[in-house]
């Protein structure tokens, strides 16, 4: 088969399930197995052999890996629910660099420190401010945010941290 039909099979069969209600559970220690289980499929496609960096595989084909996916989602999430969340200018009227970014309140527990409200501020707070810029252009934001997460192709959160 082709490599577009292939690609395509990808985003019918197993994109659509990882995509499933990612938000919620793609901070949880499962999404490392269904990572693995993404890199084989992408292997797969490419023939490419078992040991092989998928880095520059994903980048080819130009899917997300999980974390990426994630990342993607929750921001989207976080972006269309801006009325949900405050923004540091809201909290105090301290004119500072993090004044545009949404404040994150303070906890102790770590499910709600893992979970998608907090993990969302965190992740928009990282973004780059050329990209948060264009969060009011749901399209512009999406187009801009994908090619940003392409490019790096995040397998981890910590790794998107360190950015």
């Amino acid at each position: 088969m082709s490599l577009d039909v292939l690609r395509s099979t990808y985003f019918s069969y197993v994109h659509s399930i990882i995509s499933s209600g990612i938000i919620f559970w793609g901070n949880s220690s499962h999404s490392e197995e269904i990572f693995k289980i993404q890199k084989r499929k992408v292997r797969i496609i490419m023939n490419s052999s078992k040991n092989a960096s998928c880095q520059q595989l994903f980048k080819e084909l130009n899917i997300l890996p999980v974390q990426s996916q994630y990342i993607c989602s929750i921001l989207l999430f976080v972006t269309k629910n801006k009325d949900q969340y405050l923004f540091n200018s809201q909290v105090h009227k301290i004119n500072t660099r993090q004044t545009s970014n949404l404040y994150l309140p303070t906890a102790n527990l770590a499910t709600y420190q893992k979970g998608f409200y907090y993990s969302g501020i965190k992740i928009y707070n990282h973004l780059p401010t050329a990209i948060k810029d264009l969060s009011s252009d749901k399209n512009k934001f999406q187009l801009a945010l994908k090619q940003y997460l392409l490019h790096y192709s995040f397998y981890s959160l910590e790794e998107y941290y360190n950015t």
